[in-house]
């Protein structure tokens, strides 16, 4: 994550949303006048998602990996996990712009990790992924997956902007098949490792190096194409951000998706603060609230969460 430490060598925001006018929580238009869409799909759901399986089938990737529901809490108490990607990777590894630092893994107390599928921007994979995975799965751990989403070079967009369930020929509908296959790689990484997980979250942020363009709709239409790409391969989307972050990157783009809702360098208390009304992102239900603390991201369980883990994790 890049905004709050699973990215740790990028900077978090020189301001928090909790203490900057700027980065008021609260969304600037009611959720019912928001957009919901800034680009249709011109193929229908089930066209698209058999387009998916054939894709990913031909990665050798295409069977959706049966998930094992964790037993519900009944105790009323919030879980604690972790989330973790490439900068836990060993050092020498990565990309030029986002080279590994050999950063630790989650603190023993973790019940969770949600796993991180690229080395920060699209169409590059988290270069120790299945690692990792061993990682979680060694300590019967919970797992969970998620992906940064981000603006494609022209080339990419060359490559893939006619491949999807969009209208290729009109520049909205390019964007959003690149979009679309950067999920499907993101998938076709994810099942290679074996990380099992009924949910990707798409992590929507500002991504340094590989910057989104001030145009919302244009990225919007990259982050729907994204969703979509995970829908048609059998996963729920949720969405991870902040509300000034996505309103950056994506206006008042509304998909009303579950939410993952980052809270910076503060506290377990202030994360939990998160799962409150007044930090909804983009119309969906709170799942979880994230912190940094320790050089570690750590997260939380909004309430209510606990009594239905297997909506959200895999049981390894």
């Amino acid at each position: 994550m890049l905004l709050a430490g699973c990215s740790s060598s990028d900077p978090a925001p020189s301001t928090s949303p909790s203490t900057s006018p700027s980065t008021s929580p609260s969304a600037s238009v009611p959720s019912d006048e928001r957009p919901t869409s800034v680009v249709e799909a011109v193929q229908d759901e089930q066209t698209s998602t058999l387009r998916a399986l054939a894709d990913l089938a031909e990665q050798q990737a295409a069977a959706v990996p049966e998930v094992v529901a964790p037993s519900a809490r009944t105790d009323g108490e919030p879980v604690l996990g972790a989330d973790a990607s490439w900068p836990q990777c060993p050092r020498g590894m990565g990309i030029p712009e986002r080279p590994t630092q050999g950063s630790p893994m989650p603190l023993r107390q973790a019940e969770y990790v949600v796993l991180g599928l690229t080395n920060g921007p699209g169409f590059t994979e988290n270069p120790c992924l299945a690692d990792q995975v061993r990682w979680v799965r060694e300590r019967g751990l919970m797992s969970a997956a998620y992906a940064v989403a981000s603006l494609p070079s022209a080339a990419q967009v060359d490559e893939h902007g006619a491949d999807g369930p969009y209208d290729g020929a009109s520049r909205l509908g390019a964007l959003a098949n690149t979009g679309y296959q950067q999920g499907l790689a993101n998938v076709a990484t994810m099942r290679r490792a074996g990380l099992r997980s009924p949910i990707v979250w798409v992590d929507v942020e500002p991504v340094p190096d590989f910057d989104w363009g001030p145009d919302t709709a244009v990225n919007g239409a990259v982050v729907e194409g994204a969703v979509r790409a995970y829908s048609d391969a059998g996963y729920t989307v949720g969405v991870y951000s902040t509300p000034y972050l996505w309103a950056d990157v994506v206006g008042e783009l509304s998909l009303g998706l579950p939410e993952w809702r980052a809270a910076g360098q503060t506290s377990r208390a202030e994360a939990l603060e998160r799962c409150g009304e007044e930090w909804v992102i983009q119309g969906g239900a709170p799942v979880l609230g994230q912190w940094v603390e320790a050089g570690r991201d750590q997260n939380v369980t909004c309430p209510g969460v606990e009594t239905d883990l297997g909506r959200w994790f895999h049981q390894n």
